[in-house]
């Protein structure tokens, strides 16, 4: 199985950016953990916070990947052309957020990628990259 994390803009800044709301602990080192803990699959990152790398990268792996865990952070709430990204590849999409959204701004609470998701996971800190990779994992998606 091969599954690519995708990160957004100023997840790069994990573990110093907000810790009351993103936590303490950088990206990096949490990836650590989740490549430990599924041995045998095959855990992709990628970063960035410019939109359109965001896009290529979805672009160059969308039809190869088994799953794709996407965390556009503000993106999510803006991006028509990452909503067209993900309708126009064939590898089921899983979009994460650690905080949860819904308890945050208002401007938060609208998803412009959650329509064409497989599904979402928002609140759970880093472990919601790790219930996605449950769900990549489990029949729920199949089909």
């Amino acid at each position: 199985m091969k599954i690519q994390i995708i990160n957004g803009p100023n997840l790069n800044l994990l573990g110093v950016r907000e810790p009351e709301v993103y936590g303490s602990l950088s990206f990096e080192d949490y990836l650590q953990k989740l490549i430990i803990h599924y041995p045998t699959i095959e855990i992709g990152f990628f970063q960035s916070n410019i939109e359109g790398e965001l896009i290529n990268k979805l672009h160059a792996i969308g039809f190869s990947f088994d799953g794709i865990i996407l965390n556009a952070g503000a993106y999510t709430h803006t991006s028509i052309a990452l909503r067209d990204a993900i309708k126009s590849i064939s590898s089921p999409v899983i979009e994460v957020h650690l905080s949860n959204v819904h308890a945050r701004e208002s401007f938060r609470h609208h998803s412009m990628l959650a329509g064409v998701c497989k599904g979402v996971i928002a609140g759970f800190g880093p472990d919601s990259y790790r219930l996605a990779i449950e769900a990549f994992r489990s029949s729920l998606l199949d089909g």
